[in-house]
């Protein structure tokens, strides 16, 4: 796998927390796909200068979410959507991040149709970029 993950040491963001962000974002663009394995704790920590222990809570976080799952001597792998549940803590958080989205879009000005023609069109290029870039492997 090449290394995509770009860490910021000295960000207000934590390490781990920039290593889970990526990665979702990665599965969510379709740059990682259901069954991808992910590479293991200490070979990603080498190759980003980071504590293993960084890395591991990162994929612990990232398996209690259900993107991921970790299976005994054999690695760490990208889930089934269609195989994750949809917790209701995780539909909360959700929600609460839209609720500030909307705050944020009242306090700009912006009416209902903007904010959600906004949104339609980064949810679209993050779909676009999924086929892209699944059309791309599949050549």
């Amino acid at each position: 796998m090449t290394l995509w993950i770009q860490i910021t040491p000295g960000a207000n963001e934590p390490l781990y927390s920039q290593v889970v962000r990526q990665i979702s974002e990665a599965v969510a663009k379709g740059r990682l796909c259901p069954g991808d394995k992910l590479p293991p704790v200490r070979k990603l920590a080498t190759e980003l200068v980071i504590n293993p222990n960084t890395v591991a809570r990162a994929y612990t976080l990232l398996e209690q979410t259900g993107l991921v799952t970790t299976k005994t001597g054999a690695g760490t792998f990208v889930t089934d959507p269609k195989l994750r549940d949809k917790d209701a803590a995780q539909l909360s958080i959700l929600a609460d991040r839209m609720d500030n989205l909307i705050s944020q879009s009242l306090n700009l000005g912006l009416t209902q149709g903007e904010a959600t023609e906004m949104f339609n069109s980064r949810f679209t290029k993050f779909t676009h970029a999924k086929r892209k870039d699944g059309a791309k492997e599949n050549e």
